[in-house]
């Protein structure tokens, strides 16, 4: 592909793009080539949404998430070039490999994960898409991938306020690895979890069932009094 990379297999299909995992044959380091699908070529709104993927990556600039190389076009068809990142996804890690995450062990997680998101917001740019396949657990560091619905400038705060949300989502996910599932019946998370008041209260405001968080850094102080509640 593009005279330098061979393709190794395809790791990723969605509707918009094909994810190949390649080897670059000039420098022998293993490469992620995104391909827009040839059905995504019809339209200015579809290479458009490609194009913006491509402006957020070349901003980003951190350790732990995907670095942008460079973009060809080949047999008319549009691609993009990022390194390869390893590791298990968290949604393997949770139903595949039956991984479970404490209470203590999942609010840490989030630490870690809202230190990435606090980074891409201060560049004006929000994920949008904050799911558990899109982190990545590899030696215990924890890396934030899939940009492909991202934004910029968004000045109406909504993709702020759905990056929280999720958030929410993701600790739910995460302190459900520990939960019975034999229970018969099908209750609220704040009545089947057994936790502590502040993870509740934390939950709450990221889910938005009370007033809800306006910045990271009034998330990472509940985030710290949950953890220091689960130490005592």
């Amino acid at each position: 592909m593009n005279h330098r990379y061979e393709v190794l297999d395809v790791i990723g299909k969605g509707s918009y793009g094909i994810l190949y995992r390649c080897k670059d044959l000039k420098t022998n380091n293993y490469k992620v080539i995104k391909q827009l699908r040839r059905s995504k070529h019809r339209t200015k709104k579809e290479i458009k949404l490609f194009e913006n993927e491509i402006s957020i990556l070349q901003k980003l600039n951190h350790e732990n998430m995907p670095k942008f190389y460079e973009t060809f076009t080949h047999d008319e068809l549009l691609f993009y070039v990022m390194n390869y990142i390893e590791g298990d996804n968290l949604e393997d890690l949770i139903f595949y490999k039956k991984v479970t995450f404490n209470e203590e062990q999942s609010l840490i997680l989030l630490v870690d994960l809202l230190v990435l998101i606090d980074d891409i917001h201060s560049k004006n740019i929000y994920h949008g898409d904050l799911r558990i396949p899109n982190i990545i657990v590899n030696n215990n560091q924890l890396l934030l991938i899939d940009f492909g619905l991202s934004k910029q400038n968004d000045s109406s705060g909504e993709m702020k306020e759905q990056d929280y949300y999720d958030l929410g989502e993701i600790l739910l996910y995460l302190l459900y690895t520990t939960y019975p599932t034999k229970k018969k019946k099908a209750l609220p998370w704040t009545e089947e979890l057994s936790l502590k008041k502040e993870t509740v209260h934390l939950l709450k405001r990221l889910l938005q069932i009370e007033v809800s968080y306006s910045t990271t850094k009034d998330i990472l102080k509940d985030l710290q009094a949950a953890i220091l509640a689960n130490k005592m």
